[in-house]
């Protein structure tokens, strides 16, 4: 399986939205942070607004912010608005696998394997675990003149 930029660009979103909590942020200034088309944030922002995720202000000052803490999110819940499933195969994206082989299927065990890890690791890791993460890149860098 293989996330999408749109996947990619919304936990950038929120992780940007994190990293300024508790400010309300412009997307127009996420766009730049980020290097992201204003045009495509619109698009995930939308998303991510609709679920509940971000709330957003308007006005003079307005702009978006997460609608709960950042330890409340994990990067499955943020990829599977954008994605849908994160299984790698089309027989493991629904609730229950309706395809007609899966009973003589020998790589199914391998491909619920796979989807078992994926969820494990996206579910494990929330937004807060990020923006620790990203103060680690950073390093020093905030105090820079």
């Amino acid at each position: 399986m293989k996330i999408s930029t749109k996947g990619r660009y919304a936990l950038r979103l929120m992780l940007d939205l994190a990293m300024e909590e508790p400010q309300v942020v412009r997307l127009k200034d996420v766009a730049g942070r980020q290097e992201i088309s204003i045009k495509y944030l619109e698009q995930i922002i939308s998303i991510l607004q609709k679920c509940g995720y971000v709330k957003s202000t308007r006005g003079p000052g307005g702009g978006y912010a997460l609608a709960k803490k950042p330890e409340e999110y994990t990067a499955g819940m943020i990829l599977r608005q954008i994605e849908g499933s994160l299984a790698p195969v089309s027989c493991l994206e629904g609730s229950e696998n309706t395809c007609s082989r899966s009973s003589s299927c020998a790589t199914l065990r391998l491909w619920q394997r796979m989807h078992d890890a994926i969820n494990e690791v996206a579910d494990s890791v929330t937004l807060a675990d990020l923006v620790e993460w990203e103060k680690e890149l950073r390093g020093n860098m905030d105090y820079v003149i």
